[in-house]
């Protein structure tokens, strides 16, 4: 890893968080006007053995994929958005470990573009999942290395945007929370470095792991992930929580800062 002078400079104390180098133009094509428009099934256009309630009743609840649960519940879409659609693009943008995790409705609505309403649905249903299954501590995750961050967070390999996460863990290093800190476009990702150690104080966390994807398939960190992991290191400091990490994930393969400076 090459040391940079890059200086990253931002007003207040945000931080701008972007996948390294030109190469991520390399994930961006024009739009090809002359490419026939592929029509995406809605609803109405399924037979009725394969629209997500009805395939419920016939083959039951385990046969139904997570978006087509994810319709039952939430029942209708939107004008603009089709229930179906909307249910698959929930997984698909947010990743399905973390749709499950997330607890703030505002945000939810806020990342993903839809009602507050619904958010409100999502949240309350994985609740009640969670209080109704209780976790022994011998299910709890254990994380220890960058690669162990790589295989809990498969769900983060392909996301077509970047997202950035925080894995919060106890005293022997088991996940006891993790929540999506902020969701940004491919190419950049706003954080602040209390909305990294929230939920660390939130849920008693002895340390912090960060994880960001990079949709342009290119795993090696940039200045700014370095400088900002720095920084977000001696933040911990000052709150008595450590920073194990930061691993950056691109599809099959990872990069973990903390080793590379």
């Amino acid at each position: 890893m090459l040391k940079t002078t890059t200086i990253y400079a931002l007003k207040d104390t945000d931080l701008l968080m972007v996948d390294g180098a030109d190469n991520n133009k390399l994930a961006f094509q024009k739009f090809n006007s002359n490419k026939p428009r592929t029509y995406e099934l809605k609803l109405r256009d399924l037979p009725n053995n394969a629209k997500p309630r009805e395939k419920m009743f016939e083959q039951g609840v385990q046969a139904l994929s997570l978006p087509e649960l994810l319709a039952v519940m939430l029942n209708t879409g939107t004008k603009k958005e089709d229930i179906l659609h909307m249910s698959k693009r929930l997984v698909r943008e947010y990743g399905n470990t973390a749709l499950a995790d997330q607890t703030n409705p505002k945000l939810l609505a806020e990342s993903l573009d839809i009602p507050l309403g619904k958010a409100c649905q999502i949240i309350a249903c994985t609740e009640i999942g969670r209080r109704l299954y209780k976790r022994r501590d011998g299910g709890l995750s254990t994380i220890r290395t960058a690669k162990d961050v790589h295989e809990f967070l498969r769900d983060m390999h392909n996301l077509p945007k970047e997202q950035l996460r925080g894995l919060y863990l106890d005293t022997h290093n088991r996940v006891i929370h993790q929540e999506v800190i902020s969701i940004g476009t491919i190419n950049a990702n706003i954080v602040h470095p209390r909305e990294v150690f929230r939920p660390a104080l939130e849920y008693g966390a002895a340390a912090v792991v960060l994880a960001h994807n990079h949709p342009s398939g290119i795993s090696t960190p940039s200045a700014a992930d370095i400088e900002i992991t720095k920084q977000i290191i001696e933040a911990g400091k000052v709150l008595g929580i450590h920073l194990l990490d930061h691993v950056i994930l691109a599809g099959d393969d990872f990069s973990s800062i903390e080793a590379n400076y």
